[in-house]
């Protein structure tokens, strides 16, 4: 009974073949056929296999880079996730909560102003006992914390104000006949040529 191998299943290595040479002179192989049927090491892959370099520098810097990059222990090797531009904006919220509400004091996150490299998002699904009292209905519910902060009422009229009275703080007041009001420039335009 012959053993046959099972079809799709077979693979050879693809070894080169070394060259040969035909015709009167005897000089030997040509030098950049021979390089090429060798193995090269610098080249990381043979036959599509990967062969992991000889040199301990190359290694050790290999097996750095295939870390994953999380906490530690001391956090469950939380990973270090990939920050889209949707959860950049959501982080840079959560920095600047101290400004959004007026009745709410936090405490800083700290001076630096870098975004956290660690973090994890979630979902906070409510009891069924808060149902009437703190939930949010479904079209409060947005995708984003910045979209959820922009829709909601409260926040918007608190922000109007703050904008308003900076701008009342921010424009020139003081003596109102310097104020330019309708025709009277005119008027002051003929008196400032005299």
């Amino acid at each position: 009974m012959a053993l046959t191998a099972p079809i799709g299943l077979s693979w050879a290595p693809k070894l080169p073949s070394l060259p040969t040479t035909s015709g009167g002179k005897d000089s030997g192989p040509c030098p950049s056929i021979a390089q090429a049927s060798l193995w090269n090491p610098g080249s990381q892959l043979v036959d599509g296999l990967f062969v992991p370099p000889r040199d301990p520098r190359k290694a050790n810097k290999l097996a750095r880079k295939n870390v994953k990059d999380t906490t530690g222990k001391g956090w469950f090797d939380m990973p270090a996730p990939t920050i889209t531009p949707e959860l950049k904006k959501d982080l840079e919220i959560l920095q600047l909560r101290h400004v959004m509400d007026p009745k709410r004091h936090f405490k800083r996150a700290g001076k630096s102003k870098a975004l956290p490299k660690y973090f994890q998002v979630g979902t906070v699904i409510e009891p069924a006992s808060e149902f009437f009292s703190s939930r949010l209905t479904k079209k409060e519910r947005k995708t984003t914390l910045v979209d959820e902060l922009l829709s909601d009422q409260h926040l918007k009229s608190y922000r109007m104000r703050k904008v308003r009275e900076i701008q009342e703080s921010r424009t020139p007041g003081g003596n109102q006949k310097w104020k330019n009001k309708g025709k009277k420039t005119l008027k002051r335009a003929k008196d400032r040529r005299k």
